[in-house]
């Protein structure tokens, strides 16, 4: 049975996830948009002619997000804290989103302006959630919190294509509102995190690392753990591990170029958040309804069939509340780069085989059952992704980082995604036009080295903690050295031969004499 502390640790962890839901349902609203025949009539916009022009609003988005994502979402994270990081960026998306809404008629610049804030707020808030989901949740259970984060994405999906469904059903009742309202309601989320972000407490690692301040990291502390004794011996790893980094490496950024360690966990996190991207799911959430206008005709069908991806999108993602934690990082990963990869050769294979018939408009569509056929077999993608590249990328580079470089690396690690989306889905649907389902190859591909990079390169982080994460990555374990430079003797790293009780007792001597009660 779950107690009153459990409970409210998982609830402030969900506050966080919840930033998750303004990329969801972004990453969704503009595939909903560009639905309706009235957003392209409001801005005069073809689909076909205007194939570019379509591409540059939604790599808009990305840019803003990269800008943010690369120099300002780790400093303002770091210097105001993480939930000012998750405040400023709600608000900017709330405000962002009233542009996009009342943008006027003709005037494309301004709905692309509105992305581009989107984009900013977006990076500010996609930074601190994670960070602060890894540095609020215990060890053992931080997988199983994570995955939320991916679910909520998920849930961002399910409100925005919904929300679309209904929308397009009263289309002619609503005219230009057919697509104000789903733009709109992009406000909904983020309103509700701004409301109840100043009743819960801030990262106890930020307060020791921001300003040293022991008493609020203790505060903090006492509304998450059990016991007197677990948050002293939390404080202690915090203090151990930021006086090592301080003092044996850097204090500042230039630890992310400095420490060959921390380097290596660029490279490698970067290389994962560009992967799952290129998996296809990215370009899949913003282009499902030019593909699947390839197989029916009516809007309906394409919005139900998005909304049904994100109902079982939620469901799917649910999977890795009880792999990541049992099995591991890298066989979620692994498993999932196959399974996609398995989809995308399947799929282009059956669209290309079987034969198409003639609409009565003319128009040359694949059999209806070719298209069930089709849609199952994207769904069956989606099963694959969302526990593994969708959930356990976030997962994994939000926990690799050392305290001095986790929210600048984790920005720009995770803005990587919107680096590949923007050279990528600038130049998709002009790939999409020209290849049709041939192009899905590619993914295929993709997966195929994104499992063996894993396989050689990514190394298991499943319940380690986030003070001793270094040393998984060929770097000092930095609680141990930071206990060495404080003269302490560290309960987690017993010398061989020594008695564990004994050095529980100097643990806890020793943090009360560094952190008097």
């Amino acid at each position: 049975m779950p107690t009153s502390k459990e409970i409210y640790n998982w609830y402030i962890a969900l506050v966080a996830a919840m930033c998750m839901v303004l990329y969801g349902y972004d990453a969704s609203v503009f595939n909903a948009a560009q639905g309706s025949e009235n957003w392209l009539e409001w801005f005069d916009l073809d689909s076909k002619n205007d194939a570019y022009l379509i591409g540059l609003v939604n790599t808009a988005y990305t840019i803003g997000a990269i800008v943010s994502g690369f120099f300002l979402g780790g400093p303002v994270a770091d210097y105001f804290g993480r939930r000012w990081g998750m405040g400023l960026g709600c608000f900017i998306t709330i405000i962002a989103t009233f542009i996009q809404a009342f943008a006027p008629r003709h005037n494309i610049g301004a709905f692309i302006g509105g992305r581009v804030l989107i984009g900013l707020g977006q990076g500010l808030a996609l930074t601190a959630g994670p960070i602060y989901i890894g540095e609020v949740s215990l060890p053992e259970v931080r997988g199983r919190v994570m995955t939320f984060w991916q679910t909520f994405y998920s849930v961002g999906s399910f409100i925005a294509y919904w929300i679309a469904y209904v929308s397009n059903i009263y289309r002619k009742r609503l005219g230009n509102w057919d697509w104000r309202i789903v733009v709109i309601f992009q406000i909904l989320v983020p309103l509700i995190i701004i409301i109840l972000l100043p009743w819960q407490p801030e990262s106890p690692r930020w307060w020791i690392k921001r300003h040293n301040n022991v008493e609020e990291a203790r505060k903090a502390l006492r509304c998450i753990r059990e016991t007197e004794q677990d948050i002293e011996d939390e404080i202690l790893s915090i203090r151990e591990a930021i006086e090592y980094e301080n003092e044996a490496i850097s204090g500042s950024y230039k630890a992310l170029f400095k420490d060959p360690s921390v380097r290596k966990r660029l490279g490698l996190a970067c290389v994962i958040n560009v992967g799952q991207q290129l998996s296809g799911q990215g370009t899949l959430n913003s282009y499902s309804s030019a593909i699947y206008k390839k197989i029916w005709t009516s809007s309906e069908t394409i919005n139900l069939i998005n909304a049904l991806n994100a109902t079982f999108g939620i469901l799917f993602t649910l999977n890795a509340l009880w792999t990541a934690d049992r099995y591991g990082r890298r066989w979620l990963l692994i498993i999932g780069a196959l399974g996609m990869a398995a989809c995308m050769l399947i799929v282009p294979i059956v669209g290309l085989t079987t034969p198409n018939v003639i609409a009565a408009d003319g128009s040359m569509n694949k059999a209806q059952p070719v298209g069930i056929a089709i849609v199952f077999l994207l769904f069956l993608f989606i099963l694959f992704y969302k526990p593994s590249w969708g959930a356990t990328v976030w997962m994994w580079t939000s926990e690799i980082f050392s305290m001095n470089v986790r929210a600048q690396a984790v920005g720009m690690c995770s803005q990587m995604q919107n680096v590949a989306n923007t050279i990528f889905q600038q130049f998709f649907p002009i790939f999409l036009a020209n290849e049709g389902l041939k192009c899905l190859f590619f993914f295929f591909a993709t997966n195929i080295l994104l499992a063996l990079f894993v396989f050689f390169f990514i190394p298991e982080t499943k319940q380690v903690s986030l003070e001793e994460m270094d040393a998984l990555f060929g770097g000092q374990n930095h609680v141990e050295k930071g206990g060495q430079m404080l003269g302490g003797s560290n309960a987690r790293h017993t010398e061989p031969g020594g008695d564990p009780e004994k050095d529980v007792t100097s643990h806890e001597e020793n943090a009360k004499e560094i952190f008097p009660v």
